[in-house]
């Protein structure tokens, strides 16, 4: 199977614990792509009742295509259920997120909600937090002063760009990446980057995912952090 295919396969799966009448958090990202795919089909199929609050702009278009009703995240009192993929997922059950440059909505979406999910391939699953670059969203007046003390802290950061122009978050922030290998003490880290005047949201998602859904060439691997059962979700 190759990645696509896993990724179609826990989009599928994960859509498995939504019920009717649920308010749903709906994630970023290419593998959301394919539960949304499969939540939409769902909802035509059984005329589901579900509200869902999207964390890009992106992801509710795409559900709103759908035929899924979509409200703010202002418009709910609690999420139920978010299902959102990741970057990295650390074997204590963290993570890295904002390859998307979304991780602001999906940290305000993820810390209102009762239960989060996160759905991945088997490439996302690691030991150790930090190859792939943390994501730091930063506003962008004074954020060259902010990327010289990141630089200077030894963090390797980065401006994200395409063809030039810096890549604007959906709140018109600059992503600026950070090449660190490995993050030996992630909530400490957490705390410096939060701490730092310009920072709007960094991409470490530290105590937050209740349940995971890997897809590897095997088939599905679910676990918990918390060792809940799957079967009571919800």
């Amino acid at each position: 199977m190759d990645q696509n295919e896993l990724k179609q396969m826990v989009g599928n799966e994960a859509v498995k614990y939504i019920k009717n009448g649920m308010i749903v958090g709906l994630g970023s990202g290419s593998t959301i792509r394919y539960m949304v795919d499969a939540l939409g089909k769902r909802v035509h199929d059984e005329n589901m009742d579900i509200v869902c609050v999207s964390t890009s702009k992106f992801t509710e278009n795409q559900a709103r295509n759908l035929g899924i009703t979509v409200k703010a995240i202002d418009e709910v009192d609690q999420i139920d259920l978010t299902i959102d993929g990741a970057d990295e997922i650390s074997d204590d059950f963290n993570g890295i997120k904002g390859g998307g440059a979304a991780h602001l909505w999906e940290k305000i979406v993820a810390i209102n909600s009762t239960t989060n999910m996160w759905i991945v391939d088997d490439s996302k699953m690691v030991h150790q937090l930090g190859k792939f670059p943390l994501p730091v969203e930063v506003i962008p007046f004074g954020s060259k002063h902010l990327f010289d003390k990141l630089q200077a802290k030894g963090y390797q950061p980065e401006f994200r760009m395409t063809d030039g122009n810096y890549v604007l978050t959906d709140s018109e922030n600059y992503i600026i990446d950070l090449h660190l290998d490995k993050i030996d003490d992630a909530h400490a880290l957490a705390d410096e980057l939060i701490s730092m005047v310009g920072v709007v949201e960094h991409g470490l998602f530290l105590d937050l995912v209740d349940y995971v859904i890997v897809g590897t060439p095997n088939g599905i691997e679910k676990s918990t952090r918390n060792g809940f059962d799957f079967e009571q979700l919800g």
